[in-house]
């Protein structure tokens, strides 16, 4: 086994990165109503089997699509759900027949994913759950799945006979297979745990005991020393990411009062699945702002899409990435390789900074569009050239007259066009610092 690299140069290529694609898929597209519809409905396995299983059918599938769809969005990774809480995996594994391979699909719908998004130069990553509601070993509990509402008698009767130790097994003979079989793999995202008061009583909950956490830790890193972890198998100190979800923090992410590796993973609307009626979806002029948000805070943004039955994007996701994608082409500069501004940076008013500091640029963006000027403090003495970072046109800047007062001695005041420029949602000012 080699010797795996330190932890910053580990994470290097995912903070210079920032953005990313996040990929939920499976049998749920089909029901088209959430990807927890089995537990939101508490539909039972045999049910789920002849509605979804039996009848799945990606005949317009065409990874190309999806990765040409990402890499022009601007985004440098993707994370695709190899397999959900539903128990479905996307690939031909060996170690359960609930697969792609025995659909309608007849064929293993990971690999040409994999291929098609590391042709496009992106990163590649895999979503596992650790929750399965399919398999036959792994303990019902009163938590989350389609038997969560039973009776605690009726739970304990459809236990019987379960051994959560060969489960745990399943998943790291799954998890070597994901890491043997497709080729380098730069992140594994497990999802999740939620353990009982009692950590051995997996019929109220799971977490390190259930999934055999550290087992498994040491199953991913002496097949892949450097590979990403996440967060979520209940066990502090073996991820590299820190993974808020459906929201953004309030400021750069701590553990003990340290800073960590963190990225926001968010949806476009409210389920992580394909939600045929879900009429929720955010613009992409929130979601460029979302993701200035997160890099000034020295995190990432994982953006996810929800293919349908047919193995087809939304067409409001495609449009909406289009649209994101444009605003990269010329702005992506504040983006890849930045984070947050030195101390003492304080932004403008409806503006935000980001800071790459191997360039030593700072990169003002303007949310709220002002009226000719906009001053930012504490800047005057350090700015050599400012210009528009969309076209290299140059933005003056100085000091008024009655700036020049003690209290505001170092604004500097940036003369800008009396409208926003057109087709630039969120325009950027590229500041070279002396």
């Amino acid at each position: 086994m080699s010797t795996p690299l330190p932890p910053e140069e580990r994470t290097r290529w995912f903070t210079e990165a920032r953005f990313g694609l996040f990929i939920h898929w499976g049998l749920y597209a089909n029901g088209a109503r959430h990807e927890w519809l089995m537990n939101h409905e508490e539909i039972p396995i045999e049910e789920y089997e002849r509605k979804y299983f039996k009848h799945f059918n990606p005949d317009l599938y065409n990874p190309e699509a999806w990765a040409q769809a990402a890499a022009e969005a601007g985004m440098r990774y993707f994370v695709i759900t190899t397999k959900h809480h539903e128990g479905f995996c996307l690939w031909d594994t060996q170690q359960t027949d609930y697969k792609a391979p025995n659909t309608e699909a007849g064929r293993d719908l990971l690999r040409p994913m994999v291929e098609a998004f590391r042709a496009r130069g992106l990163h590649v990553g895999f979503y596992y759950s650790v929750i399965d509601w399919h398999h036959p070993q792994n303990f019902i509990d009163n938590r989350v799945g389609p038997y969560r509402n039973l009776s605690a008698e009726e739970i304990a009767e459809k236990n019987k006979g379960r051994d959560q130790k060969i489960y745990a097994k399943y998943i790291r003979d799954q998890v070597t297979e994901l890491l043997t079989g497709y080729g380098p793999i730069d992140i594994l995202w497990f999802d999740y745990s939620y353990p009982p008061e009692d950590p051995a009583d997996f019929s109220k909950g799971k977490g390190r005991l259930a999934w055999e956490s550290e087992k498994l830790v040491e199953t991913v890193r002496s097949l892949a020393p450097d590979i990403l972890l996440n967060d979520r198998i209940d066990l502090p100190g073996s991820g590299d990411i820190v993974t808020p979800e459906q929201y953004t923090p309030a400021k750069g992410m701590e553990v003990d009062g340290k800073p960590v590796v963190w990225e926001a993973c968010q949806t476009f609307s409210g389920s992580w699945g394909y939600h045929r009626d879900e009429m929720r979806w955010r613009s992409s002029a929130e979601i460029i702002h979302t993701l200035i948000d997160c890099v000034s805070k020295n995190g990432n943004l994982l953006l996810n899409v929800g293919p349908n039955g047919r193995g087809e994007m939304d067409a409001r996701a495609l449009k909406s990435l289009k649209e994101i994608g444009a605003w990269m082409r010329v702005n992506s500069d504040s983006i890849y390789g930045c984070g947050a501004a030195p101390e003492g940076f304080e932004p403008p008013s409806g503006c935000a900074y980001t800071y790459n500091k191997a360039k030593n640029r700072l990169y003002l963006h303007i949310l709220s569009w002002p009226h000719r000027t906009v001053y930012a403090k504490n800047i005057a003495d350090k700015i050599e050239y400012a210009q528009f970072l969309h076209d290299h046109s140059e933005i003056t800047f100085g000091l008024e007259g009655w700036q020049k007062a003690e209290a505001v001695k170092n604004m500097a005041t940036f003369i800008i066009p009396w409208e926003k420029p057109a087709g630039i949602e969120v325009p950027v000012i590229e500041i070279f610092l002396k």
